[in-house]
């Protein structure tokens, strides 16, 4: 059956296998050039200079970050910002709070409060309170409040209570949110949204195409592979016949 299928023609002598994997190869070009200009569409690289992040992004790592606008921003979100009070610099940090939000640490067990609910978070680099230094923040319209995950040694919202806009930036400095890690090896991996956050109004934010991009790239690679593949393997078999 297989013969007889590897020796019909199309007209023009070239057999009904060579005809597929001539097609797989374009399909498959098609789709890992596709996915990497779907990537470079959607998202942008980043290097994480500082531990702010730690133990989630430690200095050094490489992100995929999201081109999104400000107002997709949610609480939990790991954003990328620039803002001249911090400095006009990119920064990395994470949201946990939002226009008319009111923000604030410690309870007695050492957690973070929004609008009085404690939030349970997981990815703090210490098992201490959630901020060696207690505060308190109203979070005015249109502003995210931003905190690292490392909080006794980041630079965030902390820092800037005494500012006019209460140690927040506004949702127009973000430019784009981290949906996964990409380096090094050991930590790659996508960002979790935090569950604590979800049960606020508002909720979380969607994961972005992270991974129907790096599938779709690796099935134009197999199709690639498999359709070139094809002629060597013919000849062999052909040869073998002979």
């Amino acid at each position: 059956m297989s013969s007889t299928t590897e020796h019909k023609t199309d007209g023009r002598g070239r057999t009904l296998g060579s005809v597929l994997s001539g097609l797989a190869v374009a399909v498959g070009c098609a789709a890992f050039l596709g996915g990497f200009v779907w990537a470079a569409l959607t998202y942008r690289p980043y290097t994480v200079p500082t531990d702010s992040m730690s133990p989630t992004i430690t200095a050094g790592s490489r992100v995929l970050a999201q081109k999104v606008a400000g107002s997709e921003i949610r609480r939990g979100d790991v954003v990328i910002f620039k803002d001249s009070v911090w400095g006009d610099l990119p920064m990395v940090k994470r949201v946990v709070g939002v226009g008319g939000d009111k923000v604030a640490c410690c309870t007695k067990q050492g957690r973070l409060t929004v609008n009085g609910t404690p939030i349970e978070e997981p990815y703090l680099q210490s098992s201490g309170p959630a901020s060696p230094v207690g505060f308190k923040a109203k979070v005015p319209a249109g502003q995210l409040f931003l905190l690292g995950d490392h909080r006794s040694d980041s630079m965030d919202s902390r820092v800037h209570l005494t500012d006019s806009d209460h140690g927040s930036v506004p949702r127009s400095a973000v430019n784009a949110r981290v949906d996964a890690r990409a380096w090094p090896l050991g930590s790659i991996g996508m960002m979790q949204r935090p569950a604590a956050f979800s049960a606020l109004p508002g909720g979380t934010s969607q994961p972005g195409p992270v991974q129907p991009i790096t599938v779709t790239v690796l099935v134009g690679a197999v199709l690639i592979l498999g359709g070139a593949a094809y002629g060597p393997i013919a000849r062999r078999k052909a040869r073998r016949r002979a």
